[in-house]
């Protein structure tokens, strides 16, 4: 069941259906979203709420995207040190 949260960003509220059970979640990401978006209005180099919102969103796609990135990267390394011992446990 759908319940109405209200959330801040720079001072504004907004009121968000949500269902119950991701209110903690919904609660979380606005407060994310607030801080990107205090630290974008601090820098002082983008005025306009609508305009520091999109910089946020942009930041947070990279920071996501980013971490993709990573965790593939890891994966990878992992595979491939798996991949060397099991070759090697099979040579000798």
């Amino acid at each position: 069941m759908n319940k109405n949260v209200t959330i801040k960003l720079l001072g504004k509220e907004f009121v968000i259906g949500c269902p119950e059970e991701n209110e903690a979640e919904l609660m979380a990401s606005a407060n994310y979203l607030n801080n990107k978006m205090q630290e974008i209005r601090a820098s002082g180099k983008i005025i306009g709420m609508e305009r520091i919102a999109v910089m946020a969103a942009l930041n947070i796609s990279n920071e996501f995207l980013s971490s993709k990135v990573t965790q593939r990267e890891q994966m990878e390394d992992t595979m491939l040190r798996l991949s060397e011992k099991i070759n090697k446990s099979l040579d000798s």
